[in-house]
């Protein structure tokens, strides 16, 4: 895999706060920040996911939001016999 070297700025505090980060997660900032990175693309491919779905299916009803944010909030595992 090759790697391509950027030159990024922000602003002082989002750069503290990164680095802070970074230090507390035991990486890189630029292991932190392509974590960060690939974190966004991933829930930006879901987005469009969910886009795709609900243009041939329809809006998701507030039950199912309700039951994915209980997935979620219970880390993606569903209990046995849940639904």
């Amino acid at each position: 895999m090759g790697v391509e070297k950027m030159s990024v700025s922000f602003d002082l505090e989002l750069g503290e706060a990164i680095r802070a980060s970074a230090q507390d997660a035991h990486q890189t900032v630029s292991a932190w920040l392509a974590a960060a990175a690939r974190d966004r693309l991933r829930l930006e491919a879901l987005g469009q996911a969910v886009a795709s779905w609900e243009e041939e299916f329809g809006p998701l009803t507030d039950a199912e939001v309700a039951h994915a944010d209980r997935l979620l909030a219970n880390g993606g595992k569903r209990r046995p016999g849940a639904a």
